[in-house]
């Protein structure tokens, strides 16, 4: 399928930006360029947003509290940003957040894990894991309902939720769902999509190795687990996943084959390949409508694992 005329005009609006020398940018660069961007629309209202701070091992993290309106408490679901490991916030992904919490009734904490290069491999993947453990253990005091909880992310956050789904795997920490949008899953390896919608589609090959330069020391650290969780050799006994790939995508077969083999391990996997659309777009709400599609497929899954008992313990 051809790409979609919305996203090919959104493409068209970013065209007359100066192209990005990568082999000098540098992170706080590539941060201003992303906060200047946006003008997408806010999301859904929910109830209440709330700002918190989070202990950690590596020092205390950021988190906002998506509070969903309605009666009674909620299970939870703990969402990690994208921005290659480097880029992006709590601001950049509100709006995302806001549309689960309403749209699954689940709390939402948002969490501002440690970016590269001032923080490499592994310290975004301590800092989910930490996060989601501290999650679960003060859910009710988050005014959730205790017990397991979701984990989702879009791009290098899908990554962290993949991990975090990963490591925290026959621990206390009952984890009901994966919700992955167009998730980083291998940081060791570049499969056929990174060749065929490496350029041109918003994220980009050369970006993406910029992105795994920042947020590597040394090659051998990205075929860990920890940096990728496709290369994990056991995924029996995960939670249930919904992945959300891009027909557009650098990362799309990575993803794909990270559902293959969930699936193949007889882990409950729904993976549904975007047509005609790009990295990223389930953010761009008010301008795609493939994003309020996509957000909503996100959130029903969430609602159906979280409310109706569809997760594996």
């Amino acid at each position: 399928m051809a790409l979609d005329p919305q996203a090919e005009a959104l493409l068209a609006a970013f065209a007359g930006t100066p192209a990005i020398d990568f082999t000098q940018l540098t992170a706080p660069a590539y941060r201003a360029m992303i906060a200047a961007g946006g003008g997408f629309a806010p999301g859904d209202q929910v109830a209440a947003e709330e700002d918190l701070s989070i202990p950690a091992s590596g020092g205390a993290l950021a988190a906002r509290l998506y509070r969903p309106s309605g009666e009674g408490s909620f299970p939870l679901t703990v969402f990690f940003h994208g921005g290659g490991f480097v880029a992006c916030s709590l601001d950049t992904h509100a709006n995302l957040c806001r549309s689960l919490a309403q749209r699954a009734q689940t709390p939402v904490l948002s969490v501002d894990y440690r970016l590269a290069p001032e923080a490499r491999f592994p310290a975004a993947a301590h800092d989910a894991c930490d996060a989601v453990r501290w999650a679960a253990a003060n859910a009710r005091d988050l005014r959730a309902r205790s017990g397991p909880i979701a984990v989702a992310g879009d791009s290098a956050g899908g990554n962290l939720a993949a991990v975090t789904a990963q490591q925290l795997r026959g621990s206390n920490v009952r984890i009901a769902h994966q919700l992955l949008f167009y998730p980083v899953l291998d940081c060791a390896n570049e499969h056929p999509s990174y060749e065929s919608c490496g350029d041109g589609y918003f994220l980009t090959s050369a970006m993406m190795r910029w992105f795994k330069d920042q947020y590597f020391d040394a090659r051998a650290e990205r075929a860990d687990p920890l940096a990728s969780p496709l290369l994990a050799a056991d995924l029996t006994g995960l939670a249930s996943a919904t992945i959300i790939s891009a027909a557009y995508d650098p990362l799309r077969d990575e993803a794909e084959h990270y559902a293959a083999r969930l699936a193949q391990a007889g882990v409950l996997t729904t993976h549904v390949r975007w047509p005609g659309q790009m990295h990223g777009f389930a953010s761009a709400l008010g301008f795609l409508d493939a994003a309020e599609h996509a957000v909503t497929v996100g959130a029903r899954a969430l609602r159906q694992a979280l409310h109706q008992g569809g997760h594996r313990d």
